[in-house]
């Protein structure tokens, strides 16, 4: 029986990586039975094109599905197209509710950009403990720092199209090639270059997954009162707030608003659009119904085992039964 880590899926084929040769594979039929679902990073076991036994994953993102990341790079432009600070914040938030160590990675150094954008940056996502790094990948400059950040793990790599993901790569190995395309000077966006998820090696110690698909991430998975748990600036406020189910939109004795001054004014509104989409969700499902008491519930990339209503008012009964037969036992 071989190991090996899946790098590329094609249709019904998922193609292995054992360390020293890849194999085209077919999964078994007893895990289709199970409906085990299979990324992009994933650890299984495998012989004779077969794969037999999936090994249990460390992480995984659900859209776009890749699995086993030891970390988030986000890559921005700081020109063409412009800094969107709001995209910036989901991405760092989907980050954040993986529970996956995150870098901020802003491309096109070279191009004429607003210096005091560095300042903005500095402010607001340094005093958030972000790793940071500033590239361009046409002139070369700040790609071996970039490199560094990237040695000896399996990187996913995300972004808005046309900020420079490929050129970057293309930049540390000439020899991958990647493809890139120019952003468009009507839309001042890129063309996704990126069809599918794969794992590439750019080096014998490191690797990178392009992948496609993280612009269209909205918070339409998580109810509205779990969106302040993404935002370090705004959670920290929370324990102070007079009601457990603050929004901190304008509740009445939030601390988050007490504090809003210490808050950036880019990441509160992006904070407001997140709870605007969970909304929808909260909305969606009280209405289709398909709210469901699960077993377990999903935190920080972990499964946590749940007690159900219940259980809990079952425990709540014998708790009040022994309060009472104390209260009887002492008036005896």
């Amino acid at each position: 029986m071989a190991e090996g880590q899946i790098y590329k899926i094609h249709s019904d084929f998922y193609y292995v990586d054992d360390g020293l040769n890849t194999h085209e594979c077919k999964i078994r039929e007893v895990l289709k039975k199970q409906k085990e679902k299979i990324l992009v990073g994933d650890f299984v076991e495998f012989e004779k094109g077969v794969i037999t036994k999936i090994i249990p994953k460390k992480n995984f993102i659900k859209r776009p599905s890749v699995a086993n990341i030891d970390q988030i790079v986000i890559v921005s432009a700081l020109k063409e197209p412009d800094l969107d600070l709001h995209q910036l914040n989901r991405y760092i938030a989907l980050s954040k509710y993986y529970n996956i160590p995150t870098v901020l990675c802003f491309n096109k150094e070279d191009l004429k950009w607003d210096k005091h954008l560095k300042d903005k940056i500095k402010k607001i996502y340094a005093s958030l403990n972000y790793k940071i790094v500033y590239t361009s990948a046409t002139e070369h400059k700040g790609i071996k720092n970039f490199e560094k950040l990237l040695e000896g793990k399996t990187s996913v790599l995300c972004g808005n199209s046309g900020v420079g993901k490929s050129s970057l790569v293309n930049a540390i190995n000439p020899k991958l090639n990647l493809r890139t395309k120019e952003v468009s000077e009507k839309t001042q966006r890129g063309t996704h270059t990126t069809r599918h998820c794969e794992i590439i090696k750019i080096n014998d110690t490191s690797r990178i997954i392009d992948t496609p698909g993280f612009s269209n991430v909205k918070f339409d998975f998580i109810m509205p009162a779990d969106v302040d748990l993404l935002f370090d600036d705004i959670a920290k406020f929370r324990g102070e707030c007079k009601y457990s189910d603050c929004l901190h939109i304008n509740e009445d004795g939030c601390n988050v608003l007490n504090n809003i001054e210490k808050i950036d004014a880019s990441r509160y509104e992006s904070y407001l659009v997140f709870i605007d989409e969970a909304a929808e969700y909260k909305e969606r499902i009280k209405y289709e119904g398909k709210k469901q008491e699960n077993s377990k519930k999903f935190v920080n990339n972990k499964h946590i085992a749940k007690i159900s209503e219940k259980k809990r008012q079952s425990a709540r009964n014998t708790l009040k039964q022994n309060i009472y037969k104390g209260i009887e036992y002492e008036n005896e």
